[in-house]
């Protein structure tokens, strides 16, 4: 624990040097009361200098903790440090998430294929009770779907901005692929919700038939 703080540290070592100084300059002058004066602006100084022993010893601060290149003493070359492409990181985790939610190219292509059979056969029937409540089921689970499309969409594009910004802006980053996660995986569920849905209007369809 320090006797006295920095501060006061500091103006006792300024006035203490000042009274050596003044005692030496009456010394070398030959003014009255030289002596004793150098003599007591001695001793205020040699008084300082044990204060002083009391002071506590500043904490050194690791700087390599925040510039690695410190460590060492080695000096990196910044420029090969070849940064990875925030865009290209992005997508790959973007299809590691697509894959994750099981949603490939044959399972849209295979809702492409249903609504479009869907569409012709509802022209080659005439419309029932059981159609229209099944219609408008389909309906209502097509528009979910188109939601979490758009959804998917704004997700998609905020990601992209987000990466061409600075460090910072990783966290919003992570926040929204989680998010686009959670969409990808309702939306899995309304692409198996919608084929199921289908699947009862066709068998509801060939039994009338």
């Amino acid at each position: 624990m320090a006797v006295l703080s920095k501060k006061a540290m500091n103006f006792t070592y300024g006035m203490g040097a000042a009274v050596v100084i003044i005692g030496a300059l009456f010394k070398i002058q030959h003014y009255p009361y030289a002596s004793a004066l150098l003599i007591v602006g001695l001793c205020t100084e040699a008084f300082i200098f044990a204060l002083s022993a009391f002071e506590p010893v500043e904490k050194e601060l690791d700087w390599s903790l925040v510039y690695p290149e410190l460590a060492g003493g080695e000096k990196s070359d910044r420029k090969e440090a070849v940064a990875e492409d925030p865009q290209g990181l992005l997508s790959s985790k973007l299809d590691a998430m697509l894959k994750e939610a099981k949603i490939d190219g044959e399972l849209m292509n295979s809702l492409g294929n249903s609504i479009r059979n869907f569409g012709e056969a509802s022209k080659s029937i005439a419309p029932t009770v059981d159609s229209m409540a099944a219609t408008k089921k389909y309906s209502e689970e097509l528009s979910m779907a188109a939601a979490q499309m758009e959804s998917l969409n704004s997700l998609y594009k905020v990601q992209l901005e987000s990466a061409s910004r600075n460090a910072e802006a990783n966290k919003e980053i992570a926040e929204n692929a989680s998010k686009l996660k959670e969409q990808m995986q309702s939306m899995t569920a309304n692409i198996a919700s919608l084929n199921n849905v289908y699947g009862g209007m066709l068998s509801a369809m060939s039994n009338k038939g």
